[in-house]
């Protein structure tokens, strides 16, 4: 089976030269077109795909070759583009920058590639003129297998500035698509992990978007663009399928209960009621402000492997849904809102209860904070017998990992692939039975199992290894 549904890929020689203003406003223009547009990221940004989602309406889906190796890219996107009239693909980092020592895995070339997309080139021209031409040249000459369709140049300051890049580049052969003028940066605060997610910032982050949109629809021929987009080559592949995912998974034998784990008793922790009768072990999921990292296909891969998937928000709530027989705790800023969470001593009660007798409870990053006993002072759940604090260094890059321990997940020498990216510490930096061995940049274990608990700082996509969301359901049903 074959797919194919019009698509670009938003591309830049750098970060900082203006992809995701791009990228974003094109979603959003052409949404207000009435088309629908499907938004994709390259790579394990958590952020951008919740600002692409409030420029189209649809859920912001990544691309990673890294996380579920090249052959998902294909199948994961036209999952995440069904129905759509077109697709927007934001890149990462340089045109062809991958993972560290990789080559050009898990680069925004790789993924064109693989998605068979022509790219278009955002360069910040701020500083050049003629010089434009040797730069896009390069950059489309590089890897003949890469279609450089066109160039959007940024930061453009004048009449006479944008007539000399014209110039030079009509001998580079790559037509200009689009100019932004220089202008004020559109309001999309930063801080020490990037943009300020849309969940916190929910009224600047549409008048955000909606100053991207008017930039390009202002600057960009979107009618060519569209066109570039309808030449893209038809996908060999067929669109990935959770249920399939999960029916086909590789799942090592059921883990044995820890008899040393009490029941949970009847009272463990209070829940909210809820109408109508549950189609599968419940199993909430963390969002809310302060842990919003999360990939769309984890709540699909539980739903497929027969969970009941019941969101609730940390910051808010004072119980967990009714019924619930495990935790998800994703990636976010618990570090953020610590005096919030920590004030909300009813859930992390209840969260305790819950690990105590012996549920699974995966948390990741943000998760594994919110698990220790304390996050920069504050109290915490205390599953952990851990403390974590902020730190002034930057943990970031992607991860090989051997699972160290059986747990909720995977048994002890499974291979997953994950992503760290953190400016925290935790203390000790791993249990007596620890969830991970990493091997590079240094060889380290990483991470606690205990009961049925799996924390660490290690982001992993299920979609690559989808036997621990069915592994994690059948752990439901049998703690």
């Amino acid at each position: 089976m074959t797919g194919s549904v019009p698509r670009l890929v938003v591309a830049a020689p750098s970060s900082g030269s203006g992809k995701t203003t791009v990228a974003t406003g094109l979603m959003a223009a052409w949404a207000r077109r009435g088309l629908s547009v499907s938004p994709h990221k390259v790579g394990p940004d958590y952020i951008d795909p919740g600002y692409h989602a409030l420029a189209t309406g649809r859920t912001g889906r990544n691309l990673d070759a890294y996380l579920c190796g090249p052959e998902l890219v294909g199948p994961l996107f036209l999952h995440g583009a069904r129905g759509c009239d077109i697709a927007v693909v934001e890149g990462v980092m340089g045109l062809y920058d991958g993972a560290a020592g990789e080559g050009e895995l898990a680069s925004t070339a790789q993924v064109a590639k693989l998605l068979r997309a022509p790219v278009v080139l955002v360069v910040d021209a701020s500083a050049q003129s003629r010089s434009v031409a040797a730069l896009v040249h390069g950059f489309a000459s590089w890897d003949p297998e890469v279609r450089v369709g066109g160039v959007i140049l940024n930061k453009v300051g004048s009449d006479r500035h944008e007539a000399l890049l014209r110039e030079a580049l009509d001998s580079a052969g790559v037509p200009v698509l689009g100019v932004l003028r220089r202008v004020p940066q559109v309001d999309t605060p930063s801080r020490h992990l990037g943009l300020v997610p849309v969940a916190e910032r929910r009224s600047q982050a549409v008048e955000a978007v909606a100053a991207m949109a008017a930039q390009v629809e202002a600057g960009c021929d979107l009618r060519a663009l569209a066109e570039l987009a309808r030449g893209a080559g038809a996908l060999p592949c067929a669109p990935w399928d959770a249920a399939e995912a999960v029916r086909t998974a590789s799942v090592p034998p059921r883990a044995v209960p820890d008899p040393g784990a009490a029941a949970p008793p009847a009272t463990a922790h209070p829940v909210r009621p809820r109408p109508g009768p549950t189609s599968g072990p419940v199993v909430a999921v963390a969002g809310g402000a302060a842990f919003t990292f999360s990939y769309a296909e984890h709540a699909e891969l539980l739903t497929a492997a027969g969970a009941e998937v019941v969101p609730f928000d940390p910051l808010r709530d004072e119980w967990l849904p009714d019924g619930t027989r495990a935790v998800v705790i994703g990636g976010g800023f618990p570090e953020v809102y610590g005096e919030e969470l920590s004030a909300n001593e009813p859930l992390r009660k209840a969260v305790r209860d819950l690990a105590d007798s012996g549920a699974p409870v995966a948390a990741e990053c943000a998760g594994l904070l919110y698990l220790c006993r304390e996050l920069d002072g504050r109290p915490m759940c205390g599953v952990l017998d851990a403390t974590a604090r902020m730190s002034d260094r930057l943990t970031l890059g992607y991860r090989d990992a051997v699972a160290v321990t059986d747990s909720a997940l995977a048994v002890a020498g499974t291979r997953m692939r994950g992503h760290e990216f953190h400016r925290t510490v935790v203390e000790p930096g791993a249990g007596t039975a620890p969830a991970w061995g990493v091997r590079a940049p240094e060889r380290r274990v990483e991470g606690f199992v205990q009961r049925g608990v799996h924390a660490s700082y290690l982001h992993t996509h299920w979609a690559g290894a989808p036997g621990a969301a069915r592994r994690f359901v059948e752990r439901c049903r049998t703690s």
